[in-house]
């Protein structure tokens, strides 16, 4: 902290952290870099998004159970209410949830059945009175998703503000119109992005922005764009430049922001805000109904819904149903030159910058006073177990320089760590025909030569969570006649290998967003030849990969290399049949 905000005047800021599994910590570190410049904290401004209900279904950064997470965010709106009262403690993402390919009806009906739940769990806990419960009500704020259907999404956020104002008018009882205000911030839709002709996207981002910001009455209050290139790479200054530059236009070139709701008494409109409304609640009742988002969480419910609503939309855009331009329809046209310079249109990280962060770390640690770490450490785990408040104990833990996984290992130790359902189980695709039978009867005849039917683990290496590639890889898989391991996000190289060892797999299918493929994938190949299973077992991967990778994964010894422009789900089914088939036959 202190050298992220080095000469920064805190106070002055209004500073939003993108934190969840570790969110309280990082408000600590927060707290405390105040303290130790003799800010009072009253006076700082901000957001830790600390969001873990998503992070379950669709993010994937959570640490803790669901049960011991909730807990967490409760103790933080508890402290930051009077401590730093104009803080947002979390901040209820519906973003996420789009993008792991929800419909409008599931993101309203999740977000909203997720805040309901923390409020139900701050009204239990018994700490505010009734006006500092509408006070902690007035500080819920949401980050919502914005498609491609621009009037559809609209017409969400009608809906988004109008469930929100009845429940907590009804279900809580609050009377201040200002507390019961929807507050929302959004990020347009980064999963219709596309690598296949890049240059469509800023025409998709230009009309998704439309969705939330055309209707006065249900216009977002701050805007985030992705920039063209998200679907080849982490952006370039250059590329969130030319994403700012839209929304300055939009907000000083056009008309956008003179008129009052432009929709205002649309018969149209008000048809389908009620029909969203409508569907919104019956899902929400069911949620509530099997005891909160906790339960619909641990049954594995709210995942599979999203898994089944992936499939469904990938199975759309493989069929046709779903025309996406570019993709799967007018894929012919001249190349695109934002790709054509130096750099391919992409970013790459400096490989120097985790040995220097290490360095930083490990500098830390030196110059701390042990016994005052370990100290906090201890009274940090005690607060967990007792059921006291763990956000002071925190701050001080800040105070003595325990780092990072220092803090969340102390608090795995009390809490355990957590594994949700996958939600691929019993999911289909709706994709048959002659093409998928002949790939079936392939398939039967290789299971013959092998003994079993072929085998496939998928996995998750690293700390990437974004789940929704290797989820239906793993439906497609099951879907033609796979056997299919597949375990959830976060493992090491080492597991996912020892996995399908174990299991006599024949081929790994890696899946990796984080940019470390190579490192990732050097190290299961490495592993594989440790149990002398290198030959054996085939590995293929897929991910966002630039180019230039490819002959570097091929030299580690990878047989298929997949990226976003592999969309076709039974062609990528068919490859990965091909290195089995080649296996076998070379031994």
């Amino acid at each position: 902290m202190h050298i992220l905000f080095d000469e920064i005047p805190i106070e002055q800021m209004n500073t939003s952290m993108t934190i969840n599994g570790t969110a309280m910590w990082l408000l600590a570190l927060y707290v405390g870099l105040a303290r130790e410049r003799g800010v009072d904290i009253a006076d700082l401004n901000g957001t830790t998004q600390n969001d873990l209900i998503k992070e379950y279904l669709a993010r994937g950064t959570y640490i803790f159970p669901p049960e011991q997470s909730l807990r967490i965010i409760a103790e933080m709106y508890e402290f930051c209410l009077e401590e730093i009262p104009a803080w947002n403690a979390s901040n209820i993402c519906s973003y996420h949830l789009q993008e792991a390919a929800a419909t409008p009806a599931q993101e309203l009906a999740f977000a909203l059945a997720n805040a309901i739940s923390l409020l139900d769990l701050l009204k239990e806990r018994g700490q505010f009175d009734d006006e500092q419960f509408e006070r902690s009500v007035g500080r819920i704020s949401f980050f919502v998703n914005a498609g491609i259907r621009f009037v559809e999404e609209m017409c969400k956020m009608r809906a988004f503000g109008e469930l929100w104002d009845e429940y907590t008018k009804d279900r809580f009882g609050v009377k201040n119109e200002k507390y019961r205000r929807f507050r929302y911030g959004v990020q347009v839709n980064s999963l219709g992005l596309t690598e296949s002709q890049p240059e469509n996207n800023a025409w998709r981002i230009l009309i998704e922005t439309l969705g939330v910001t055309l209707s006065r009455d249900a216009r977002a209050r701050a805007v985030q764009l992705p920039a063209w290139n998200e679907a080849l790479s982490l952006p370039r200054p250059w590329d969130q430049q030319w994403s700012l530059r839209l929304q300055q236009i939009l907000a000083y070139e056009t008309d956008l922001l003179e008129y009052p709701d432009i929709f205002e008494g649309s018969v149209v409109v008000r048809s389908k805000v009620d029909d969203l409304k409508a569907q919104a609640r019956e899902e929400i009742d069911r949620i509530l109904g099997m005891g909160g988002v906790i339960a619909a969480i641990d049954s594995g419910y709210m995942k599979s819904a999203l898994v089944r609503s992936m499939s469904e939309r990938m199975s759309a855009i493989n069929t046709g149903e779903q025309i996406v331009v570019g993709l799967n329809r007018w894929t012919e046209g001249i190349p695109s030159p934002l790709v054509g310079g130096e750099d391919g249109g992409i970013f790459k990280v400096d490989e120097s910058s985790a040995r220097d962060t290490i360095a930083s770390l490990n500098a830390t640690r030196a110059a701390r006073d042990p016994e005052r770490a370990a100290a906090a450490i201890a009274v940090l785990q005690e607060a967990a177990r007792s059921g006291a408040s763990m956000m002071e104990p925190s701050i001080e833990c800040a105070l003595a320089r325990v780092t990072t996984g220092e803090w969340a290992g102390a608090l795995r130790e009390v809490f355990g760590e957590y594994r949700p359902a996958t939600g691929v189980d019993g999911q289909k695709l709706s994709l048959d025909g002659e093409r998928v039978d002949a790939l079936r009867s392939r398939i039967d005849l290789l299971a013959q030569k092998l003994g079993h039917r072929p085998r496939i683990v998928v996995g998750k290496p690293g700390l990437d969570g974004h789940s929704n590639g290797a989820e239906v890889i793993a439906v497609s898989a099951r879907h033609v006649g796979f056997d299919v391991i597949y375990s959830g996000i976060r493992l090491s190289p080492d597991e996912i290998v020892q996995s399908a060892v174990e299991e006599d797999a024949d081929v790994i299918g890696a899946s990796v967003l984080s940019g470390s493929h190579v490192e990732l994938t050097q190290q299961m190949m490495d592993k594989l030849g440790e149990y002398g299973a290198g030959s054996r077992i085939a590995v293929v991967v897929g991910g966002i990969i630039p180019p230039d990778d490819f002959d570097v994964l091929f030299g580690l010894g990878v047989k298929r290399v997949f990226t976003p422009s592999d969309y076709e789900l039974i062609d990528i089914m068919e490859s990965i049949t091909e290195v089995i088939e080649a296996n076998q036959d070379a031994e």
